[in-house]
């Protein structure tokens, strides 16, 4: 039997092969390139900023004060979404689960970031699922009384309620707030026995102290400002180390014997989704350091009782220490939602 002689028309089948094949590569070539093609025009549409509470709060007024810079140095405009609800988690978790891409940022405030993981198991992010931008600003607490107290300062403050434990209450925006923990570490420090009221928000804490139904409350300083103005409650002290530069007629807490630990305030940083792409996150990073070394913005943010952070300070290892410090009041206090 005679072999065939072999064909001498080449097969197609090879070539076909080889040309799909290279076909096959440049559209992996172009996958691959798309995300750094992207990054590198970053950016190329507007940017959305989370503010993890309904609008006219201190976190609103700081996200959109920090919105205008973004968008006068990345020359792209910045829009801010309002997401209230659970403290400020559900916005988070918005931003935690967002396309690291830099077009969904979350102006977020201590609360939000390091407090509600710690006091209820209903939070499903953790502060490993974002990208810490910068912090942009610190603001104190303050302790204040009512009128009808009779109490003109701290060491009043600490005298009457040590010689009547249980008697005296005070109040705060809600539970596992940073006003909430930082009564509590009030009674720690000073070993005094106060029963915690929460209360919906700063508004009907504000009235009942305002008409005397209440005898010690916790602000926001920005928040309290006013009302300690116009001599509608007294105030006791600042809730950090050292008087606050922009009330420097208030003594610290801290100056009490009593209270020499006490330090606590609350603060506000821009932070992305985990896996943001360094370019990215080198740009936005710039555009907030720029802002924070504006004298311009340093002024408002005074304004607004705010002092803005150095860009100095290492923002992971900041909140890393804020969290520990959280842990410690949350377990004395045993609160848990």
């Amino acid at each position: 039997m005679r072999t065939p002689a072999p064909s001498l028309v080449p097969s197609r089948a090879p070539a076909r092969r080889y040309a799909l094949a290279g076909l096959a590569l440049a559209a992996l070539a172009c996958l691959a390139t798309a995300p750094a093609a992207a990054e590198a025009t970053y950016p190329s549409k507007p940017i959305t900023i989370v503010v993890a509470y309904p609008p006219g709060g201190s976190t609103d007024l700081m996200g959109r004060m920090l919105g205008t810079e973004l968008s006068s140095r990345l020359g792209q405009p910045v829009v801010i979404e309002n997401i209230g609800g659970a403290g400020g988690a559900i916005g988070a978790a918005k931003v935690a689960v967002a396309q690291p891409d830099g077009y969904t940022l979350l102006v977020g405030a201590s609360n939000e970031l390091a407090i509600n993981k710690l006091v209820t198991k209903k939070v499903r992010y953790d502060i490993k699922d974002f990208t810490a931008i910068g912090l942009i600003a610190s603001q104190p607490l303050v302790l204040v009384a009512s009128p009808a107290s009779g109490v003109k300062n701290a060491a009043d403050f600490v005298q009457r309620v040590a010689k009547s434990p249980g008697k005296y209450s005070y109040g705060s925006s809600g539970v596992g707030t940073s006003l909430h923990l930082a009564g509590e570490m009030l009674k720690d420090q000073g070993k005094l026995f106060m029963t915690h009221i929460p209360y919906r928000g700063v508004a009907p804490l504000t009235n009942d102290l305002v008409g005397n139904n209440l005898e010690y409350g916790v602000f926001v300083l920005s928040s309290g400002l006013p009302h300690i103005k116009s001599g509608k409650v007294i105030a006791l002290g600042t809730t950090e180390a050292k008087r606050s530069p922009l009330t420097p007629d208030i003594p610290a807490l801290a100056e009490l014997p009593q209270f020499k630990n006490v330090d606590i305030g609350v603060w506000f940083a821009l932070m992305a989704p985990a896996q943001l792409p360094k370019p990215v996150y080198d740009k936005l990073r710039k555009a907030l350091v720029d802002t924070l070394q504006s004298a311009e913005f340093r002024k408002k943010m005074e304004a607004t009782g705010s002092v803005v952070a150095s860009p100095a300070v290492d923002t992971d290892k900041y909140i890393a220490s804020e969290i520990a410090k959280y842990q410690k009041i949350v377990q004395f206090a045993k609160i848990e939602e």
